[in-house]
């Protein structure tokens, strides 16, 4: 599905938060999964992912074109030029191709690359003020404050690290700054998507996860704002552990069974873009 981002009117997504908040994980995960990546051998980078038809090679290939992307996109909002070049992206199709662009590059060069997409897009947020954190620059959800963009870029990276880890029976660091962006992100994405597409999914939704705690209310309209705090009584609340309700709000594992039906029409948006199926 090609994507639809919102580049005129309204902003499609707000989250509430400090404006820096998104800086400190963002960071701590990008140099953790380096770490975690320099450690491997040639037999584990070519161990499958949990992203079907990738390798773990395949998965750290997709990701140094994603920080490309974020570093282009940065820059370009920050100069008062944001993009636009996510109107024809299709996220089931494009990715794969990438990667297979990159498919004769060795472990240690996709390191490397690796490595250095990281020092490019962080070295652009690194010394962001308010004001830079507050510009608008292009993410898939269409233009949105920088932050969001870092905040999508740490749900994406934070998941496709687990991708690479779990096969490979690797601990997977748990850093509570990090969960709770995430869930929050994973949340927010799906009708955000689906606004996008015109599709009507307004209401009012809630989360109440454990481990760590984090209570949010995501509220859609004619756009998507989440804002901190429990739900009033009747609200659809979706509820569990912290992480396990990130992998099923990223289609990595089933909703849990006491999903409200509301929630399942919620996520109609991710699945859509990904052509595949939330249970």
């Amino acid at each position: 599905m090609i994507l639809t981002p919102r580049y005129d009117g309204p902003v499609i997504l707000a989250i509430e938060g400090a404006l820096d908040d998104q800086l400190a994980p963002v960071v701590r995960q990008r140099r953790r999964m380096e770490t975690m990546l320099t450690d491997l051998t040639d037999d584990q980078w070519a161990t499958p992912s949990r992203c079907d038809g990738w390798t773990v090679r395949d998965v750290a290939a997709h990701l140094i074109g994603v920080n490309s992307f974020w570093h282009g996109s940065i820059t370009a909002g920050l100069a008062g030029n944001p993009t636009r070049f996510l109107a024809a992206f299709d996220p089931a199709a494009t990715p794969p191709a990438m990667v297979a662009g990159m498919s004769a590059l060795a472990p240690g060069e996709v390191l490397q690359q690796f490595i250095a997409s990281n020092d490019s897009f962080l070295g652009v947020i690194e010394g962001l003020d308010d004001e830079g954190w507050a510009t608008l620059a292009e993410s898939p959800p269409g233009h949105v404050a920088i932050r969001l963009v870092a905040q999508h870029a740490l749900w994406d990276a934070w998941v496709h690290e687990r991708d690479i880890a779990l096969p490979l029976s690797l601990v997977s660091a748990v850093e509570d700054d990090e969960v709770r962006s995430c869930l929050c992100y994973a949340a927010a994405i799906s009708p955000t998507l689906a606004l996008g597409w015109g599709r009507e999914v307004a209401g009012t939704f809630a989360v109440e996860a454990t481990g760590p705690d984090q209570s949010f209310v995501v509220e859609v309209g004619q756009s998507v704002a989440l804002r901190y705090g429990p739900p009033d009584s009747g609200t659809p609340c979706l509820r569990g552990d912290a992480v396990a309700l990130i992998e099923a709000l990223s289609i990595r594992t089933p909703m849990p069974p006491s999903t409200p039906p509301e929630w399942t029409t919620l996520l109609a948006g991710l699945a859509t873009a990904f052509d595949t199926a939330a249970d």
